[in-house]
């Protein structure tokens, strides 16, 4: 296939990647990993499966390119934070950069939220847990008493539950997420006073 100088048929295909994404990723919310297929995410696109075929193997390939598209801000986001001070705004900005990255990868989260055994199985659940290790050990001082090292692993994973447990609270959505946000950057805040008293 030949590429445009302006590279309008990589363009086209970067679509149809996330088309694919997109369809595959609402079809595994909706009826969950194992009950989906390629033929139902082919049909659901309006191809045919040596189309899907193309840009994707299997059902997995589909998932992990998923994942590491949508959680690439939290890798990223690791490594800023492994260069930076352990201050107190370092540690609220990464609560602030994470909130922000779990909002832009929220259909994935609901996916591995409701589809825990199938992300254990995965290599996408291993990535996961090596990503939040490496939140964890950006936001806890090194020296950090036992209490303030759950403090800010509690911030990680308010923001997480803010994702699912808030939706049954009724309110304003963003005000709901505001509100998330604040507890998090709270419990932060009073674990690096912890860990740096006046």
């Amino acid at each position: 296939m030949s590429v445009t100088m302006d590279g309008t048929k990589q363009q086209r295909r970067g679509n149809t990647r996330q088309r694919i994404q997109d369809v595959a990723l609402e079809l595994f919310a909706e009826q969950g990993y194992e009950k989906t297929s390629l033929r139902e995410i082919a049909e659901h696109l309006d191809v045919t499966k040596a189309a899907l075929y193309y840009h994707f193997k299997t059902k997995e390939e589909i998932l992990v390119s998923v994942f590491e598209d949508l959680t690439r801000p939290i890798e990223d986001l690791i490594e800023w934070g492994k260069g930076q001070p352990h201050t107190l705004e370092t540690k609220q900005e990464i609560v602030r950069r994470y909130h922000a990255a779990l909002g832009a990868a929220e259909p994935l989260f609901r996916f591995m939220q409701e589809n825990q055994a199938t992300v254990r199985e995965l290599k996408i659940g291993d990535t996961f847990k090596d990503r939040m290790r490496g939140l964890r050990n950006i936001i806890i001082d090194p020296d950090a008493a036992l209490a303030d090292q759950i403090r800010c692993i509690s911030a990680l994973f308010t923001l997480h539950a803010g994702m699912f447990v808030m939706q049954d609270i009724e309110g304003d959505p963003r005000k709901k997420r505001e509100a998330v946000l604040e507890v998090a950057v709270d419990l932060v805040t009073q674990a690096h006073r912890g860990s740096h008293p006046a």
